[in-house]
């Protein structure tokens, strides 16, 4: 139930929260079916929906619609952040992306080697208009294909940690998607797509927390995980560093 102030009060236990919970059990690709299983994974957050349409199309419009003031989202995969991030940006006056991932999500249908819908959900927010890329950092992205670097180094979008400060710079709030797979793999969460010379938590908690003291988080999502248990509480100290 949402209450005055943008928190979220739990039907179960009645106690109130900062951001509420949206489910994405889908994965638009191969063989991303531990992903679909982790977007049910036991979060201690109150429920506003889950949403699981047919095409990601649909997808995008039904979360876009249904998106409570301060979410915090399960996928699923990448995709699940778009209908987020479209929701937002018609809420806030500039939205900024910090998308934290070990893969830069940059392809389209021409360059994509897979043809994996996961691999392209960044480049459809900056090619649609939702979020300009030079108001976007990618952080941890060390998976990249030849395509993806060209457009980095065309397109104005902002790389690593120290890119953060300029993408944020003239925008009012900020959206952070939280692919597992920008951590250290065997670092306590299980993630679904796991790439060597990754962040580790605490350095990725130093970051979020860095994120939150700059502009407002307007929503957080978590994508690529495996559906494993342990996964509840190695995901409590991200929420809590930016303010969840």
């Amino acid at each position: 139930m949402a209450l005055e102030g943008g928190e979220y009060e739990c039907h179960s236990c009645g106690r109130a929260y900062r951001a509420a919970l949206v489910r994405v059990p889908r994965a638009w690709g191969e063989d991303g079916e531990s992903m679909v299983e982790a977007a049910f994974l036991e979060l201690p957050y109150p429920e506003a929906g889950v949403v699981d349409e047919d095409t990601l199309t649909e997808q995008t419009l039904a979360l876009a619609c249904s998106l409570p003031e301060r979410p915090l989202i399960v996928g699923g995969c990448c995709c699940a952040h778009v209908g987020a991030v479209e929701a937002l940006a018609t809420r806030v006056g500039r939205l900024g992306i910090v998308w934290l991932d070990a893969h830069g999500d940059l392809n389209t249908p021409e360059t994509s080697p897979s043809g994996n819908l996961w691999g392209m959900p960044l480049r459809m927010l900056i090619d649609s208009g939702t979020v300009a890329a030079e108001d976007i950092a990618l952080v941890g992205a060390r998976s990249l294909d030849p395509p993806e670097e060209a457009f980095i180094a065309e397109s104005g979008l902002r790389f690593g940690e120290e890119g953060i400060v300029e993408a944020l710079e003239g925008v009012d709030a900020v959206y952070v998607a939280f692919d597992c797979d920008v951590l250290e793999p065997d670092c306590g969460v299980s993630m679904f797509m796991p790439e060597p010379g990754g962040m580790t938590p605490e350095a990725a908690e130093a970051v979020l927390a860095g994120v939150a003291r700059r502009k407002p988080v307007a929503g957080l999502g978590f994508s690529g995980l495996a559906a494993d248990p342990q996964n509840v509480l190695a995901l409590m100290p991200f929420c809590a560093a930016v303010g969840l």
